[in-house]
């Protein structure tokens, strides 16, 4: 489904990533767990298509897409919700739902995919008509995530969902990521909270200072000394 072959990216002449390769197979979830500044958000960016590699190779479906711009990566299915959330605060709840559904022309499935987001969170649909800007953090990260689901991606990028929430909010999010994941979505999570993303995980990789240093099951990470004694606490 998404393969990313030895992806070098650099900031200013500073080199952030170093390499990576990594996959996420199809119906699959991905954790990406690592320190702050280890380069998981310009991972994510870059795979979406908002940063530019310096070289290597992203494949989605077999396509190389790594010259594809950012809102055709949309269109091929690839759904992304940013770290800081970035809904639209002077926009109501629904009105941000319909900014992700910019490509759709079919009004009426417009209007499912609305009511599929509202049965997913129901919150938001009791507050289809408040300001975003005006919500707490949980409901905009809510709000964020049934956004990129209004294209019907087949594969969803997320960066940092736990970033700022409650606990609560946050073992919401995951629930939901989860399910989005059983329900047939590939899903890649780049996250600082490594004990929810590996929970919730098929398999995770470790990126430190922009380097992969560990991979493997989602089990096995969870065990491995290494990994407890650096990320989960143990």
């Amino acid at each position: 489904m998404l393969e990313i072959k030895d992806l070098y990216v650099s900031y200013d002449m500073m080199e952030v990533l170093h390499g990576i390769s990594l996959k996420v197979e199809d119906e699959e979830l991905v954790s990406v767990i690592g320190p702050n500044g280890a380069g998981k958000s310009t991972l994510i960016k870059t795979i979406m298509g908002l940063v530019k590699p310096t070289s290597g190779q992203i494949i989605y479906n077999g396509e190389d897409i790594t010259n594809v711009p950012a809102h055709k990566r949309a269109s091929m299915g690839i759904g992304y919700v940013p770290e800081g959330r970035r809904v639209f605060d002077k926009l109501t709840v629904e009105e941000n739902l319909l900014m992700g559904a910019y490509e759709l022309k079919d009004k009426a499935r417009i209007q499912e995919n609305i009511k599929m987001v509202y049965d997913i969170f129901p919150r938001l649909g009791e507050r289809k008509n408040q300001l975003a800007g005006s919500m707490s953090g949980g409901e905009q990260q809510m709000l964020a995530i049934g956004r990129a689901l209004m294209l019907n991606p087949k594969t969803i990028l997320i960066d940092e969902v736990s970033m700022g929430l409650m606990p609560i909010m946050v073992n919401t999010c995951f629930d939901v990521i989860k399910k989005l994941n059983q329900q047939g979505i590939t899903i890649l999570v780049v996250e600082q909270n490594a004990n929810k993303a590996l929970k919730v995980a098929d398999r995770g990789y470790v990126l430190e200072t922009g380097n992969i240093i560990i991979s493997d099951t989602a089990e096995n990470m969870r065990k491995d000394d290494t990994v407890k004694k650096a990320y989960l606490g143990g």
